[in-house]
């Protein structure tokens, strides 16, 4: 039997060795020919500062587009009613029910909610008269941004505004008109993040108080092996529902930003 393999392999080396040796010589490996690519910004044969200019708008538009969910998330109410939805769905130990999205669908339309009078301010103010050519494209973004700056001014904390300034080195602005955005959005979103966390806190402290009920009860009863998070679940969800509170959370949110 090992006679008969040591040949069969013999025989196939021998075959694969001839083929090698006397194939013609089309079957081996050519060079890859990379092709030439010319890349112009511009005319051809000519100066064209037009379309220059035309292909850097377009760079710019793609740019803001890779960035807009950036500012949904960081210049609107969607960062503190994402994260107390979040909060609501930890302090239940629910796991991932509601899912992540409908968690983020549900912020997402709450966040259009509120921020709708922004919206049609920035509408009527800004892109209407742009595409009526009433106005310029300087002068549509920084009418753009006044709507959204008094939304983030009236939610900022002037403690984390002032730390902003101050370490921007920018000149004590005396109007609101005088800060700019780069200086206002942080101290927006470190703001929503206080806050955020502040009805979080509170969310949680009747959840924890029928946990720490449970974990009490089924020590007295000796069941030491029984995670109390399994028993105490039903009764957050008793008490979700008996309290409407989905209700209750919703409108908390809402209430919060008028």
């Amino acid at each position: 039997m090992k006679t008969t393999l040591r040949k069969m392999l013999f025989t196939l080396i021998l075959i694969v060795f001839l083929t090698i040796l006397f194939c013609p010589a089309q079957l081996y490996a050519q060079p890859i020919q990379v092709p030439q690519v010319e890349f112009r910004l511009g005319g051809e044969g000519e100066e064209d500062p037009e379309s220059l200019v035309g292909f850097l708008q377009l760079l710019l538009i793609l740019a803001i587009l890779t960035l807009a969910p950036a500012f949904v998330m960081l210049m609107t109410s969607f960062t503190r009613i994402v994260i107390v939805l979040s909060f609501m769905r930890n302090a239940m130990a629910t796991q991932q029910i509601p899912p992540n999205q409908v968690l983020i669908g549900l912020a997402l339309f709450l966040t259009f909610f509120v921020m709708q009078p922004s919206l049609a301010r920035i509408n009527e103010e800004a892109v209407q008269p742009y595409i009526d050519g009433a106005i310029t494209q300087e002068v549509a973004l920084e009418l753009g941004a006044e709507p959204l700056k008094e939304f983030m001014f009236y939610q900022t904390r002037e403690k984390d505004l002032a730390l902003f300034v101050n370490m921007s080195g920018i000149d004590e602005p005396e109007t609101r008109e005088d800060i700019p955005l780069h200086v206002l959005v942080p101290a927006f979103v470190i703001s929503e993040l206080k806050t955020a966390f502040q009805m979080g806190f509170m969310l949680y402290i009747p959840f924890l108080i029928i946990d720490m009920v449970v974990a009490s009860t089924l020590m007295s009863m000796g069941m030491f092996m029984l995670p109390p998070v399994i028993v105490s679940m039903p009764f957050k969800l008793l008490l979700f529902i008996l309290v409407d509170g989905w209700h209750l959370l919703i409108s908390s949110l809402l209430e919060s930003f008028f």
